[in-house]
């Protein structure tokens, strides 16, 4: 995992708060009672860190960036530490389960996360909740940010990859488990506006989005034109106003439970 968020992580913690959706399944698929010790691969600023900690577990928050680290609010049940997914600063078999909530893609090996993983929890389970593009059910993004949507896919190799992957270098076996995106989530991760537009206007949001975060001016200044323009003349609506009638959506983010 990189630095990426010591440049683009500030002011991470006012739009990216854990929705208590993800934490509820995230509860569910751990199946660990608290006072469980879990490890938070890839914490950012402890969002999903804390909301675990209040129902009673005990956290080991392990995140690489600075800027991250200096924007997480103190937790008695949180104890934080410098390190990556690839060298994760815990014992050998130190904690009941682990989670990483929306880091995988910032891994520089993915193998040797999960043999990380796997080496500090040898028999709990290790879930993971990330995204495969490739299979968004209304992808709309891509009309108004081609370039962005293309660097999401990139970012994250296909989920059946994925899995193999986990499987060859843990020895473990993996369940993929669909999550729909909710109308009204909290954490305002890319697809998060996929029934409210508006949102990918707000610069403050989009520097919080990291394949936004890190686009050229050039990638955006088209896209948000136009999507400035489709928003006020109700065209975005025309197009896309059957979404409105929708709770969730299927975008392609995904639990993986692996045992």
């Amino acid at each position: 995992m990189n630095t990426t968020y010591d440049n683009i992580g500030i002011g991470y913690t006012k739009y990216r708060c854990a929705d208590p959706r993800i934490v509820e399944t995230l509860v569910d698929l751990l199946a660990l009672s608290p006072p469980a010790t879990l490890a938070d691969i890839g914490a950012g600023t402890g969002n999903y860190a804390r909301a675990m900690a209040n129902l009673g577990f005990h956290i080991q928050a392990i995140e690489p960036s600075t800027t991250m680290h200096n924007q997480a609010p103190l937790h008695s049940s949180v104890h934080w530490h410098y390190g990556t997914a690839e060298h994760i600063p815990l014992p050998d078999n130190s904690v009941d389960g682990v989670f990483c909530i929306l880091a995988s893609h910032h891994f520089s090996s993915l193998e040797n996360g999960s043999v990380e993983m796997a080496r500090i929890c040898s028999t709990g389970p290790i879930v993971w909740f990330t995204f495969d593009q490739r299979q968004a059910e209304s992808p709309w993004l891509n009309d108004y940010f081609p370039t962005i949507w293309e660097s999401a896919i990139e970012f994250a190799p296909p989920l059946e990859d994925v899995c193999r992957l986990i499987e060859i270098h843990t020895h473990r076996h993996v369940a993929v488990i669909p999550w729909l995106v909710p109308h009204d989530l909290q954490d305002c991760f890319l697809v998060a506006g996929w029934r409210k537009p508006e949102m990918y206007l707000d610069p403050d949001v989009r520097a919080c989005i990291s394949v936004f975060a890190l686009a050229s001016p050039d990638a955006l200044e088209d896209g948000l034109s136009r999507l400035q323009h489709d928003i006020t003349t109700g065209a975005w609506r025309t197009k896309y106003g059957h979404l409105s009638e929708r709770q969730t959506i299927d975008w392609g983010y995904r639990f993986l439970r692996s045992v």
